[in-house]
């Protein structure tokens, strides 16, 4: 029921944090399970979030298992459609609950349904495919051999930044592995490595490869070009965007940098922290509005999202 009820407004809300998204391939959106996407991993809980809005039918994701530690917070994620996957950092101990959920996997797999999975295993603010791990390999595998006719779908998504609000983001998708893909005779084990292998040089291409500090070709892969012309139309609305919503911003990305302590889930915290707190923010100052201007005023303040938008349009990328 909550994921419902967040689904729209997460999916409406992309136009006011992301400057430009391009889906290399919009038509697998509509895709039916069952469905495992096999995903890089650069920018936390942010990653799921998009994947989950832009598909139509529900995605259930793959979270670290450290954060259903406390009992009200598994429920929320679970209300949400995550299930905890531990890595061996997390305790060896803890490994064994994988079971169960790979257990819950498979039952949504057999419903025709779609589960998330970041193949990496840990998520590091970079533009760079790292080594994948082998949860995605064997999850497949294993449902193969239950029987199941799953299809495994190549994920890159790659940002322009990582601190900077305003994502230009590309997903970009692969085509689909399915068990005909791999050899027939090969052990569970040597599948395993198989899959792996075969991942991994499906997701090369999808995943940019760029230098942290190669501005240059960060531009030439993830910029938006803006007009003279924007400019002109937008110049007037985004400065008052910016006066009217820096409060908001500021305390935002305070509140987000003591979360993040400088880790790699700042700019999801952020982003988080805005989604949650910018319909409120909107009632506070239509009230202000309405006190100090008089009642025939307030409705001023549904131009807000639109002023936000114009900033959004024509700030610095990088």
């Amino acid at each position: 029921m909550l994921y419902r009820l967040l689904k729209i407004p997460a999916y409406l809300s992309f136009w006011l944090y992301c400057r430009q998204l391009r889906i290399n391939y919009k038509a697998i959106l509509a895709t039916k399970g069952p469905l495992l996407i096999a995903c890089n991993h650069p920018n936390s809980f942010l990653d799921a979030i998009i994947i989950s809005s832009l598909f139509k039918r529900p995605v259930y994701s793959l979270a670290r298992g450290d954060a259903f530690k406390n009992k009200w917070a598994a429920a929320l994620l679970r209300s949400l459609k995550m299930l905890p996957i531990y890595r061996s950092s997390e305790g060896v101990q803890n490994m064994e609950h994988n079971y169960s959920t790979f257990a819950a996997c498979k039952e949504i797999f057999k419903k025709n349904g779609i589960v998330l999975i970041f193949s990496e295993g840990r998520c590091v603010n970079e533009w760079h495919l790292r080594p994948l791990m082998k949860g995605t390999a064997r999850l497949a595998t294993s449902s193969w051999e239950d029987g199941i006719n799953l299809a495994i779908l190549p994920t890159g998504i790659n940002y322009q930044s990582f601190s900077v609000f305003g994502k230009n983001i590309d997903l970009n998708f692969g085509e689909f592995i399915y068990k005909k893909d791999l050899p027939t005779n090969d052990s569970f084990g040597k599948s395993i490595n198989a899959l792996n292998e075969l991942l991994y040089g499906a997701l090369r291409p999808l995943v940019y490869e760029i230098d942290k500090q190669d501005t240059r070709a960060l531009y030439q892969k993830l910029g938006a070009p803006v007009s003279i012309l924007q400019k002109i139309c937008l110049g007037l609305p985004a400065a008052i965007g910016y006066v009217l919503h820096a409060p908001l911003y500021l305390v935002a990305k305070k509140i987000a940098a003591r979360k993040a302590f400088h880790s790699d889930h700042f700019d999801s915290i952020l982003i988080g922290i805005l989604f949650l707190s910018y319909p409120v923010y909107l009632v506070l100052i239509s009230f202000l509005v309405h006190m100090l201007a008089g009642a025939q005023y307030w409705l001023l303040v549904s131009f807000m999202p639109f002023l936000a938008w114009s900033f959004l349009m024509v700030k610095k990328q990088f």
